[in-house]
């Protein structure tokens, strides 16, 4: 940028600077009106404007180069070469008239950029030949990106001014392009002349022609002469001319004064020209030297001469006095032109014929304004005839003047029903009753005309939306005209206000029951809550979870499931009264709400909904028991706004789902105090691992006749730093719900297997899995993993899985349990004897140990009927031969059982609390049995 300033700073003379920017300026504006003629002409006059508009914008383009060139004083310049000046001009002329013609083919983007493209390189060409040609005493050096930077500049501009040139109308644009072009081209030069710097040298001699700076200004001033003396000499030519036919003038002097625009000559006896005015010359194309002795035929086409037409018309002439046509006739260069044409014959005062008076017209123009009015109108006449829309044009006092076809077609109304002429009242009445299949009622024709005044009176017109009884819609457009009348069209729209209708419903219900849907849900609910603030009512916001329902679609199929949703949608809608709104929200989760103000209306409510929810369903052969829970929180008292409503109604209903026997629960005050609690201990889990707030505890698992070590079982531990220890049955059940289980589970699994790897003893490791765990697709690599990086053998870790863990999806998980007993790990089934344990889970896998639960050891001293299971579950373990474990060993009484019924290990207190290292773990020496 610097270089630029400096070489014209330094280098140039700046009042030819400014000289050279005037004539780039004077050509770009040159180059711009030329394009736009040549885009609005067209056959021979489109080619001959394109080609001016290449030769005027080279030549300004070359006069600006070696213009600014001039002021150009490095040092001394000896002169310029001719041949490279000469065809440095060729050359630019060249570049424009093919970009020109290039971009006036096609307004495509790829065609401006192509012509831009021919524009940068043929100005970049005549640039650098231009400096070529220059011979000075020194060498030239050159600096390639400034070299590559001034071709950028030209071509870059080039796109845009053939945009605004050719695609755009108007002074602005057309200043925008010139401007462009005037800044692509100045900026390539002074770029170029950045580029360039002279080391001094002797200048060898060349053989070809130069012309010094004073040559260069000699031949501008010699083509300025040029062009004078060729101005005097036709000047001259004009008045010998004058003075040759000065005769003729005389003989039709009358017919040519005040015409201008027409082409009139005198033709001789035997029809040849005899004189040729400047109008004929202009129009045909013919000097008066070329004209003169020319046959009228000479002006025809080959096919009008075959056919007789100017001999025909001479005779016409010559036997009637007078003849008119019209036609084509042609110029010099082979165009045509619709002309109109007169020839008279000629007497002199003494009567005698003299010849003929032709007299031209050219009528193209009025010929072309002709066609396009007879092609619009046919295209209008078409347009009208297959147009979507109905129209109508009155006249300023109301008649109809025009109406198309589709007019008949929307209203069932013929042309001949309403004829031009017809009152828009009489119209609007006949397609009223059309549309209703009957007498329209006065007071209702009025109501409607008036609404069609209002709209027509408007001056902006609009549109009325008119809905009829046979249930179709029409869109009706007024639109005023200037002198009083106005427009009418006509617009059906029924199918497409059915769609909107269709897409809205959409959008505001659920598809498969058709119920109001979340975000409809939540604008009438808003709307109910602003209108119970200012009347100071009361709203019941319920949350309703179904009961069951994934067992429905798990054993029934989703179908069946969908009609069970479809049904007791039905029985929702059924019941419901004023105020009162249901709306699924996806799934088995539906929301109602009712506005009331006493209980017993809200209570009336709640006991319709319990009872449609739960009422047996019958279909297809099948008898389904739906049920569901319901929470319910009242507005104001357990909140203002609706989030806070929703969310405890939310609460409420989870209470009630988690309560048997429970199904409508109402909000109480602590149940969010509990929740968040929740929500703040599964926020917390998230960053236990990481914090390394977890530990493991492991409790002793013992044979019962020896007491001797089998093996621990790993205790989770969680000391959190801001509520101390927290127990795992508070912190596991939400780390299930939150995922968070999985990453802990994976933790606890790595961790013992670590520990477990250092006893001094090769004693077995317990582990639990979580549901959660054992489904996970992960889990074989995770137990492998952790197994290989302990260094633990297989066969000393034992998973234990409570049979909860395979309701979901018994097949999937006994397919992976039996994948983590073949690489040798041991399974244990946890807590048997509660829950859904089995006879066929037994039976489905083969486990190596069962756990009695705790509770059963806790109340054998109590219970009769524990005892019982005790031996129940032992004996089952002894004749299926898999070793059973008692937990919760706390008395040498239970110990006693244990032995006396044969369990085979056990675990508790009594042996000793959980501990961090057991490898410190004291022995307790075993109990003597007496004998009985």
């Amino acid at each position: 940028m610097f270089d630029i300033y400096f070489c014209i700073r330094d280098d140039h003379d700046l009042r030819l600077v400014a000289a050279a920017g005037l004539i780039c300026a004077i050509s770009a504006i040159a180059i711009v009106l030329f394009l736009r003629r040549a885009r609005d002409t067209k056959n021979i006059d489109h080619i001959r404007w394109a080609i001016a508009s290449g030769g005027v914008g080279g030549f300004g383009v070359w006069s600006t180069h070696f213009t600014a060139m001039m002021g150009y004083d490095p040092g001394v310049i000896l002169g310029y070469a001719l041949v490279p000046t000469i065809l440095s001009l060729l050359t630019v002329v060249s570049a424009l008239t093919l970009a020109h013609m290039i971009a006036l083919r096609s307004s495509a983007l790829k065609a401006r950029i192509l012509a831009g493209l021919v524009v940068g390189l043929g100005i970049a060409s005549m640039h650098y030949l231009g400096i070529y040609a220059i011979r000075i005493d020194a060498d030239f050096r050159w600096s390639q990106p400034m070299v590559i930077a001034s071709i950028l500049l030209i071509t870059a501009p080039a796109p845009l001014a053939f945009h605004f040139a050719l695609d755009r109308r108007g002074y602005a644009t057309g200043a925008l392009a010139a401007s462009s072009i005037v800044t692509g081209i100045l900026s390539l030069h002074f770029a170029g002349m950045a580029a360039l710097s002279l080391r001094p040298n002797r200048l060898e001699e060349t053989g070809g022609l130069l012309l010094s700076t004073p040559q260069m200004g000699l031949a501008v001033a010699i083509v300025a002469l040029g062009v004078l003396t060729v101005s005097i000499m036709a000047a001259l030519s004009s008045a010998r001319l004058h003075a040759a036919i000065g005769a003729s003038e005389r003989e039709f002097k009358v017919l040519v004064q005040g015409i201008s625009d027409c082409a009139i000559y005198m033709l001789d006896r035997d029809g040849r020209v005899a004189s040729w005015n400047a109008g004929a010359q202009r129009l045909k194309g013919y000097s008066s030297t070329e004209a003169m002795g020319l046959e009228l035929s000479s002006f025809y086409s080959e096919e009008d001469r075959s056919a007789g037409l100017p001999r025909r018309g001479i005779e016409t002439a010559r036997q009637d006095g007078k003849f008119n046509a019209e036609g084509w006739r042609y110029r010099k260069d082979g165009s045509r032109f619709w002309a109109h044409v007169t020839i008279e014959s000629v007497f002199d005062e003494t009567g005698l014929f003299r010849g003929f008076a032709k007299i031209t017209r050219d009528m193209t123009r009025m010929r072309e304004d002709q066609l396009r009015l007879e092609e619009t109108r046919s295209k209008l006449d078409v347009a009208l005839s297959n147009m979507h829309q109905g129209l109508c044009l009155f006249d300023q006092n109301g008649h109809l003047t025009l109406a198309n076809d589709r007019v008949s077609t929307l209203f069932d109304v013929s042309h001949e029903q309403c004829p031009p002429g017809t009152a828009f009242e009489e119209l609007v009445r006949i397609a009223v009753a059309k549309r209703t299949g009957g007498a329209v009622a006065a007071e209702a024709l009025e109501e409607t005309l008036a609404r069609h005044r209002a709209c027509i009176e408007n001056p902006d017109g609009g549109v009325l939306i008119a809905d009829f009884a046979d249930g179709s819609t029409f869109s009706i457009a007024h639109h005023a005209l200037p002198d009083g009348g106005w427009v009418s069209t006509f617009d059906d729209i029924t199918d497409r206000r059915r769609a909107e209708q269709r897409i809205e419903h959409m959008a505001l219900h659920d598809e498969l029951t058709g119920l109001p849907n979340r975000s409809s849900y939540n604008d009438s609910l808003d709307l109910a809550l602003s209108q119970a603030s200012r009347n100071g009512g009361k709203i019941a916001v319920i949350g309703i979870d179904l009961d069951r329902f994934k067992e429905v679609n798990d054993v029934h199929g989703h179908s069946t499931g969908d009609a069970v949703l479809q049904e007791l949608a039905r029985r929702m809608l059924g019941l419901l009264g004023r105020g009162e709104v249901v709306a699924r929200f996806g799934g088995d989760e539906f929301a109602a709400f009712k506005s009331f103000e006493n209980d017993d209306a809200l209570d009336n409510f709640i006991s319709r909904l319990e009872r449609c929810l739960v009422e047996k369903i019958e279909m297809d052969g099948l008898s389904i028991h739906p049920g569901a829970s319901l929470g319910i929180a009242i507005f104001p008292t357990d909140g203002s706004r609706r989030e806070p409503l929703v969310n405890n109604a939310d609460l409420a209903m989870y209470r009630a789902k988690a309560t048997i026997g429970r199904q409508v629960c109402f909000y109480e005050q602590g149940m969010d105090e509990a929740a968040r609690a929740r929500r703040t201990l599964a926020n917390d889990l998230r960053e236990a691992v990481a914090c390394d707030e977890f530990s493991l505890a492991y409790q002793v698992q013992k044979l019962v006749s020896t007491e001797a070590v089998v093996g621990y079982e790993a205790l989770l531990r969680w000391q959190h730093p801001r509520d101390g220890w927290i127990s795992p049955a508070e912190f596991i059940p939400i780390a299930e719900e939150s995922g968070e289980i999985l990453a802990i589970g994976e933790w606890v699994l790595r961790q013992a297997c670590r520990d477990a790897a250092n006893w001094p003893e090769p004693w077995r490791v317990a582990v639990n899995l979580s549901p959660v765990q054992l489904m996970h697709v992960d889990l074989i690599q995770i137990v492998t993993s952790a197994l290989l990086e302990s260094g633990l053998p297989a066969h000393r870790l034992e998973l234990e899985i409570t049979e909860t863990a395979l309701v979901s999806d018994k097949a999937r998980a006994l397919h992976i349990l039996r994948q983590i007993k073949a690489i040798g790990v041991s399974i244990a089934m946890d807590d048997f004897g509660t829950g859904y344990s089995s006879l066929d889970t037994l039976n489905s896998f083969p486990f190596d140990k069962i756990k009695i639960d705790r509770s059963f050891l806790l109340d054998s001293e109590t219970s009769h009927q524990a005892r019982a299971i005790i031996r129940a579950v032992l004996a089952l373990g002894h004749s299926l031969e898999v070793p059973v474990l008692a937990e919760g060993l706390e008395t040498e009484d239970q110990l006693r059982l244990l032995r006396t019924e044969g369990c085979d290990e056990a675990q508790g207190y009594l042996w000793g609390r959980p501990t961090t290292s057991p490898s410190l773990e004291p022995e307790r020496a075993p109990l003597k049995i007496e004998a009985a």
